[in-house]
């Protein structure tokens, strides 16, 4: 008996240790450590293997989330267990923002903890089983999932500055169970997995085993059509970036950045393709609708030419400009102060509350300077033009009209002097102004 409880615990580190070859050379090691079953068996099996093989540091960390008085003992358990390993360990506390599905705001927290904790090139493991697989699969087919949710859980995936791997999803909870008992080997039980009122709980205890007596398998099984719904998403997205490369467009206005696509080459793609398409180029910036609330796109791209069709998302918007699409993120749907705001120092930029920073490129105009936005009726006076428009100069450039109205005005004595990014003088200092989704931007001077 004794032997074939060393056989398990080799062939299971085996197994793991092949899993994770891609990673051996990791600056970091982190075990997701909540303290049950399935990462007590992968914490003990690394920090055992660590002993006679060359590993990469190794740390844990448990989330605490504190929704559950039991909870509260959790952390301390999991330190001695950590302390008796010799293994470091870290405990974050999270704040669950309560929502329509409480599972679903605990994982969001968890994996912004989680996020925010990876440095570059570090390596989470998550402790996710074969069961765990079947389960996720089979949930989400009954949610009506597609091909991308029907892949499941990913053995791999970018996380932060590193990236989140999952080495025991083709093994099955049995042999967790058996490697635990080799070792005695104690865990935590969180007891809301205990109430089938949850829908996973449901599968898991409920449905699943039913199913065994017919299929014996079936963990394996399900697992198996997930590994298969992963492969046909690979090759649809590898699709979806043959159709990019066609369908990527581009601004012409080399200071403003925004995702763009040509909306008549993407016409020309079938409508499920369009949808491909979009699922990957938008795929890192909002979460998509599912099957049944793609209308928007629909209305959007067959709107008239001279309409402005939005199309909401989670995270931001899309948009139409010409014969382009734009994708706005959540920085550009955030409160901004359009209050005309006074410039004292003209040699150093100035931050527009909600809307970027504009500097001067070249000498500071004289005056009493302050950065307004259009009300209306402005006009500009423009070397060899003569007093000119403001509506009907920006109509002749190509920024798009959902845009102008959050170009900062350069006013000299309550007149407008230039507008930011636009050279009409080209004897004039030129006004820059900087705004970016992604990351608060910084104007060089």
């Amino acid at each position: 008996m004794r032997g074939r409880f060393t056989d398990l615990s080799m062939s299971l580190e085996s197994a793991v240790l092949a899993r994770l070859a891609a990673w051996r050379h990791a600056p970091c090691w982190r075990v997701a450590f909540s303290g049950g079953l399935d990462s007590t068996v992968l914490l003990h099996m690394l920090a055992t293997a660590a002993r006679h093989h060359e590993l990469p540091p190794i740390r844990a960390v448990h989330i605490h989330h504190g929704l559950q008085a039991v909870a509260e003992q959790w952390p301390a358990h999991c330190q001695r267990f950590c302390d008796e390993l010799g293994v470091p360990l870290d405990i974050v506390p999270v704040q669950v923002v309560p929502g329509a599905s409480l599972e679903r705001a605990a994982r969001d927290a968890r994996y912004a903890a989680f996020t925010d904790l990876m440095k570059a090139d570090e390596v989470l493991l998550l402790a996710q089983h074969q069961d765990d697989q079947a389960e996720t699969l089979l949930y989400r087919l009954l949610r009506g999932a597609g091909v991308r949710g029907l892949a499941a859980m990913a053995q791999s995936r970018s996380l932060g500055a590193g990236h989140a791997v999952r080495p025991l999803l083709e093994v099955p909870r049995k042999t967790l169970e058996a490697y635990a008992a080799r070792y005695g080997l104690q865990w935590v039980e969180d007891p809301s997995n205990g109430d089938s009122g949850f829908a996973r709980n449901f599968l898991r205890r409920d449905i699943l085993p039913q199913l065994a007596t017919h299929w014996p398998g079936v963990s394996a099984v399900l697992a198996r059509a997930a590994a298969h719904q992963a492969e046909a998403h690979g090759l649809l997205q590898d699709l979806a970036e043959i159709d990019l490369q066609y369908c990527r467009g581009q601004l012409k206005i080399s200071w403003l950045s925004i995702p763009c696509l040509d909306l008549s080459a993407l016409r020309l793609l079938s409508e499920a393709r369009q949808r491909n398409l979009l699922r990957h180029w938008l795929g890192n910036e909002t979460r998509m609708p599912d099957s049944r609330h793609w209308q928007g796109w629909t209305d959007l791209r067959d709107a008239a030419a001279d309409a402005s069709p939005v199309w909401r998302l989670e995270s931001g918007e899309l948009r139409r400009h010409g014969d382009r699409l734009l994708w706005l993120g959540e920085a550009w749907r955030a409160p901004w102060s359009s209050k005309e705001q006074p410039w004292p120092d003209g040699e150093r930029p100035l931050e527009l509350p909600g809307n970027g920073v504009v500097a001067f490129a070249g000498p500071v105009p004289d005056g009493r300077l302050s950065i307004a936005y259009r009300q209306g009726g402005e006009v500009l006076e423009v070397p060899g033009r003569g007093r000119r428009d403001l509506k009907r100069l920006l109509q002749e450039t190509d920024v798009p009209e959902f845009i102008r109205p959050r170009l900062p005005l350069l006013k000299r004595d309550g007149q407008v002097l230039a507008v930011a990014n636009l050279r009409l003088d080209p004897s004039a200092s030129e006004l820059r102004w900087q705004f970016s989704s992604v990351v608060r931007p910084v104007v060089a001077r």
